[in-house]
């Protein structure tokens, strides 16, 4: 197990906290652990490439672990009407779609490797600010009235853009004739 892994699962095991502290409205609580799950992330692949610690666990592990946040963190989000259920509903279905693309990839027995899309990465990076903008405005009201549905907005068109390429990619391979 390298440091990256275990800031990792330090990240995934977060996400019960977060969740509690957002559905009991501790929004300032949640925006802080919200801010430090985010670093994390960060902090995890950048220690992996200073260090040269790559490992098969962390390749898996890094994502599912954003996923659980993410999808944790939307849904908390959405119970409290601090995020619209129609961006959950997008950010969970991307997600739900991707897996369901590598399962039946495995199930087909094609050989591929799972590499991040810039635009996924992006759009990570969109879902970390629009989360962490709910909780600040939910915890601080910092945030002008069109902040949050601009970053609602810039959070859903990134989603589809990543859900089509890796849609494009997943069926590609389950096309490829090998």
């Amino acid at each position: 197990m390298t440091w990256p892994n275990f800031i990792t699962l330090a990240r995934l095991f977060s996400v019960p906290l977060i969740v509690w502290l957002i559905l009991t409205g501790d929004y300032r609580w949640a925006f802080c652990m919200t801010v430090i799950a985010g670093i994390s992330d960060i902090l995890d692949g950048l220690l992996a490439r200073t260090l040269k610690v790559y490992s098969a666990v962390g390749a898996y592990l890094d994502p599912f672990a954003d996923k659980m946040l993410l999808m944790g963190i939307y849904t908390a989000l959405s119970m409290k009407e601090l995020v619209p259920l129609w961006l959950v509903i997008l950010v969970v279905f991307r997600d739900i779609v991707i897996l369901g693309g590598i399962v039946l990839l495995w199930g087909t027995g094609k050989n591929f490797k799972i590499q991040p899309l810039l635009i996924s990465k992006v759009n990570t990076f969109f879902q970390i600010i629009t989360a962490t903008g709910a909780l600040a405005q939910g915890a601080y009201h910092l945030l002008r009235p069109v902040m949050l549905p601009v970053l609602f907005f810039s959070t859903a068109l990134t989603t589809l853009i990543s859900a089509a390429g890796y849609t494009i990619i997943l069926s590609r391979t389950l096309n490829q004739k090998h």
